[in-house]
């Protein structure tokens, strides 16, 4: 289970907007030159971050969190995302390249074709399996009621 702590900013119904503020665990990786997330994290003023998250635990604005997602979740969406439309733009391009008998041209259509079948494979499993791989609530640290 991968967790993150946050601070509740808004409430939006039966969910909660959940901001986020990365530690700074860059430094002491030992992926810190080679991994995009410390460049998307110096791009983000503050490196903040908000997620959408049902509250299941009563949580109110200005109320500490913590945000967690099973590992599983997270693999299998960084496969659908990633892995899938790459596979099918290489299957693409060799199918289209053995059926042009080598022809350059009909291998990028293929690419580009297999690419775009990917994405759209992607998006539907993505919203059929939306809920499973969405984060979920695990504590709540309700601040005290101020009295007026």
């Amino acid at each position: 289970m991968i967790t993150e702590t946050g601070k509740v900013v808004a409430v939006s119904g039966d969910k909660v907007w959940v901001q986020t503020i990365r530690a700074s665990a860059c430094s002491s990786c030992s992926a810190r030159h080679g991994c995009g997330q410390r460049a998307l994290a110096s791009v983000s003023a503050g490196r903040a971050n908000q997620v959408l998250v049902a509250n299941t635990l009563g949580a109110r604005v200005g109320d500490e969190v913590t945000v967690a997602i099973d590992e599983s979740a997270l693999l299998g969406a960084s496969l659908l995302v990633y892995a899938l439309p790459l596979l099918l733009m290489v299957a693409g391009a060799v199918l289209g390249h053995h059926l042009s008998a080598g022809h350059e041209g009909a291998a990028m259509l293929g690419a580009a074709a297999g690419l775009a079948v990917g994405f759209l494979a992607a998006r539907r499993g993505q919203s059929r399996s939306a809920g499973t791989w969405e984060p979920r609530l695990v504590n709540v640290r309700q601040l005290p009621v101020e009295l007026v």
